[in-house]
């Protein structure tokens, strides 16, 4: 039997006897009509739908996700529990209004964490309704060094397995070699749909489940206060739709930022940031280095509320590993083959 060139002759053939059209209709729930009109090009399914027609053809369902993604390239057949349409993935306003009410209500101090969990638990929750394979965090730019931005660092984060719930143990500094670094310095959208086989020109640095990511700058005007980076553990997660979604959280998150914490495109110099293993390591002893520094400053006269004490402490390690990193590099150049004499 020849190969159909597209799902809709597929579907035409699938639906040619009126009771077994009759049957397909029932299980999708819609009218036997809606297939005709389908199979004729003259309406276009919802991607419920077609996720809903591929359960129903399990012996060919390669053959079906091969044709409907030829026509729709956003299409996927995402895992079970999601039953939303891509489409309509909307904030919803119960979010808006909580984000609102906080930031009216709160004092400055408590006000940026409670929007920025409140923001980052809904986008986690409505870009991965199937309660698994992903993380959402948000990176903020370092306070600045001579009028320089040198890096980026994770800020808070959540995710779902294989990620941890609360992410904030395992926050890393990002530069100019990361995803996050790309976006905040150009100030543009970006996202890899497949880590094992993108070869473009866009940086990386993969944590060992991350299969595709998407990262949207958090800027206010011409000014940049960090993104919002989302991790999959699928291949190919990000939609048109989905992305959409990111940019709604992450305009919603400006509200969690002070006017000072954004900065002029020109001042975002990041530099070369050590792989995460290297920082792990180093970042492990970060909350003993806080408590001395607190004995230290203490003994000299001067009290230090932990708060300030840990915005301190990132300052002295963001030093420290920009260091190493540039030692690394160093090491590298002075250790790699030296090219023959030109002829």
């Amino acid at each position: 039997m020849e190969r159909p060139s597209s799902w809709r002759s597929l579907l035409s053939q699938k639906i040619q006897d009126p009771r077994e059209r009759q049957s397909l209709a029932k299980a999708l729930k819609v009218n036997a009509v809606t297939l005709l009109r389908w199979a004729q090009n003259t309406s276009n399914p919802r991607y419920q739908h077609l996720r809903r027609l591929l359960d129903l053809v399990p012996e060919e369902r390669a053959v079906w996700l091969e044709l409907l993604q030829a026509e729709f390239p956003d299409f996927l057949p995402l895992g079970e529990g999601t039953e939303a349409k891509d489409e309509t993935l909307f904030i919803p306003s119960r979010v808006y209004a909580e984000v609102f009410s906080k930031y009216v209500m709160l004092p400055r101090i408590q006000r940026s964490w409670c929007i920025i969990e409140i923001v980052l638990q809904n986008a986690l929750k409505q870009l991965a309704p199937q309660r698994r394979g992903m993380a959402v965090t948000l990176v903020k730019c370092m306070p600045p060094v001579n009028g320089r931005i040198r890096s980026l660092r994770e800020y808070i984060g959540y995710g779902y397995t294989p990620w941890k719930d609360n992410l904030e143990q395992q926050a890393v500094f990002l530069g100019m070699e990361s995803l996050a670094g790309y976006v905040v310095s150009s100030c543009h959208p970006r996202m890899i749909q497949n880590s094992k086989e993108y070869t473009g020109i866009l940086p990386g640095k993969w944590d060992k489940w991350e299969r595709s990511a998407a990262a949207y700058p958090i800027f206010r005007a011409d000014r940049v206060a960090g993104c919002l980076l989302v991790s999959c553990a699928e291949p190919n997660y990000f939609t048109t739709a989905r992305l959409k979604l990111i940019e709604h959280h992450a305009e919603l998150l400006v509200l969690a930022f002070e006017a000072h914490e954004f900065y002029e495109l020109q001042a975002i110099q990041l530099k070369m940031m050590p792989k995460y293993t290297v920082q792990d390591e180093h970042l492990k002893h970060f909350r003993a280095r806080v408590n001395q520094l607190i004995q230290e400053e203490g003994r000299k006269g001067r009290a230090l509320e932990m708060k300030q004490a840990e915005q301190e402490m990132w300052k002295i390690f963001e030093n420290e590993l920009l260091e190493m990193a540039e030692r690394a590099n160093l090491e590298r150049t002075i250790l790699s083959p030296q090219e023959p004499p030109s002829t």
